[in-house]
């Protein structure tokens, strides 16, 4: 089958949205199928307001148009709602197309936190984007449980994996600060609610690993923490095997693929009780949930690493892969777009 995954987030972007769409088109062609990626890099763009990191092809619609034309893909999903998204989606109606979508992040919930604008403004933006496409792909149910509260009626669920091989147990002191050490990676910016992590009274050292709009600003506010910045996979996997918690402070992912690094490492979870966490986790002993994110901290220190890399093991990409993939098949036209 001939798929192609439109996304508005790329490389060198790093971040669970990436490294999820990636890592699918991988095992898509391991299974073989054909996969074409129309991303940004194809294309000029423009700085993300609020996030520069961010860039955005703003003026690709006829550009884009003429890929997927050309291109003329058995199935089409659009991964994101930006520009890339809007113009695909923009096509696939005019040309009797059909589609399927994803909801990757906390998208209305992140407006918010940046610009103050209400949720149900951004959310009836996203009714009207996902609408028209034969499925929405959901990480988790809590999740596809919120999205049809809010009046989203074609949802469908699409899980996550982890890569076992890379993400595993073994001797690390790539962390060579004082015991226990608890770790942060991600995204370093306000909707992910670092700050909540590093202003705890905890024991040992903290260590914080990733990039953001924020960084710098947590790195003034919070000089006694240790700063790292983004690693490869193979890198990533020697941090969390040298920390004791991964503490992740978010409260508005949709899954939380860092999760699942950090717990096929060995390294146990200390998070809030909250979508992503809860899905992810379940009723696991690999991890503590708690309003209470120091205490849930503390908790985790006891945890054997033997039990958190057991709880990632079920995770697969393969079947992860072959979920999305299934979705797919109702979207396949029966004869090309005009």
């Amino acid at each position: 089958m001939k798929v192609m995954i439109v996304t508005d987030a790329w490389s060198p972007q790093v971040n669970g949205v990436v490294r999820t769409l990636s890592t699918t088109r991988r095992e898509m062609q391991a299974m073989g199928h054909e996969v074409d990626i129309l991303s940004p890099l194809e294309f000029r763009t423009l700085p993300c307001p609020t996030y520069p990191d961010i860039r955005l092809s703003v003026l690709a619609g006829n550009a884009a148009h003429k890929r997927i034309r050309e291109y003329a893909p058995d199935a089409l999903h659009i991964a994101t709602e930006g520009p890339l998204g809007l113009a695909a989606r923009r096509y696939a109606l005019r040309n009797g197309l059909p589609f399927t979508t994803a909801y990757h992040t906390r998208f209305p919930e992140y407006v918010k936190a940046r610009t103050g604008i209400p949720l149900a403004w951004t959310y009836r933006f996203l009714r009207w984007f996902h609408g028209p496409a034969r499925a929405v792909m959901a990480p988790t149910p809590a999740v596809k449980t919120d999205l049809e509260a809010f009046g989203f009626d074609n949802v469908v669920l699409w899980s996550r994996g982890v890569d076992l091989d890379v993400f595993k147990v073994q001797d690390s002191h790539r962390l060579n600060t004082e015991h226990p050490i608890f770790l942060y990676v991600g995204r370093v910016a306000v909707e992910k609610n670092v700050e909540a992590f590093l202003k705890l009274d905890l024991p040992g050292s903290k260590w914080v690993v990733g990039d953001g709009p924020a960084l710098a600003g947590l790195r003034a506010q919070y000089p006694d923490a240790h700063y790292l910045g983004v690693l490869k996979q193979p890198e990533l996997a020697e941090v969390y095997a040298a920390a004791d918690v991964f503490v992740f402070p978010s409260k508005t992912d949709t899954f939380g693929l860092v999760l699942l690094e950090a717990m096929a490492c060995g390294l146990p979870v200390a998070a809030y009780p909250v979508t992503g966490p809860i899905d992810v986790l379940g009723d696991s002993p690999a991890g503590v949930l708690h309003e209470d994110l120091r205490q849930a901290c503390l908790a985790a220190l006891d945890i054997d690493r033997r039990t958190a890399r057991a709880h990632a093991e079920k995770f697969s990409w393969r079947a992860a892969t072959e979920q999305f993939v299934g979705h797919l098949h109702p979207a396949m036209p029966k004869t090309a777009p005009a």
